[in-house]
């Protein structure tokens, strides 16, 4: 009896009340209210990602900018020595052929311009005698492509050279609006 009285008295302290109120609340979650992002880009594991390009050339996550074509490999980049996508040849990509690790993917980024088969196909050949895959596809597709497969953890590399012009979408317009803080209106034409 003693013991059930001792018992009662324990659950009915301000000690016990508290515990059991906050562990009646728990969640999944049990940091202290504030959510956390984790961008992809700022990760120091993740290597060298591309975060914009322009006509000029290409923005980096580690804010370096390059101007003009570039070599972008997981940890590195070089200024890559063409002028558009009509000097990609075997000479250009002769770089890509004696790396060691060996690539196992190689993004060619042409611009803006359409990726034609015959221009694709020897790039294609070329390097598959190196035996390294390649994707050939525009500087857009080729930059998140590059991305994608270094956060994956590949060896990869690309080869990019700036587009002679850009595509701007209402999400463009909405992002420079909210940076110059000015308000987003819609003009009827």
């Amino acid at each position: 009896m003693q013991s059930l009285r001792g018992m009662r008295s324990f659950l009915r302290s301000p000690v016990t009340r508290n515990f059991w109120s906050t562990t009646a609340r728990r969640t999944a979650y049990d940091g202290d209210g504030k959510t956390t992002v984790s961008i992809l880009n700022q990760e120091a594991d993740a290597g060298l990602l591309i975060n914009s390009y322009s006509q000029v050339g290409f923005r980096l996550s580690n804010d370096m900018v390059v101007i003009g074509p570039m070599a972008i490999f997981p940890r590195s980049v070089f200024s890559w020595n063409v002028s558009g996508f009509e000097d990609i040849n075997e000479d250009s990509l002769s770089l890509f052929s004696v790396l060691e690790p060996k690539i196992d993917i190689l993004v060619v980024g042409i611009g803006d311009q359409q990726v034609t088969p015959a221009f694709s196909n020897k790039v294609i050949d070329y390097m598959r005698k190196h035996k390294i895959n390649v994707e050939v596809l525009t500087t857009e597709q080729a930059c998140a492509t590059f991305n994608f497969l270094n956060a994956e953890g590949r060896v990869v590399a690309a080869a990019l050279v700036p587009p002679v012009s850009l595509r701007i979408n209402e999400d463009d317009m909405m992002r420079t609006h909210i940076a110059t803080k000015q308000p987003f209106q819609i003009k009827d034409f």
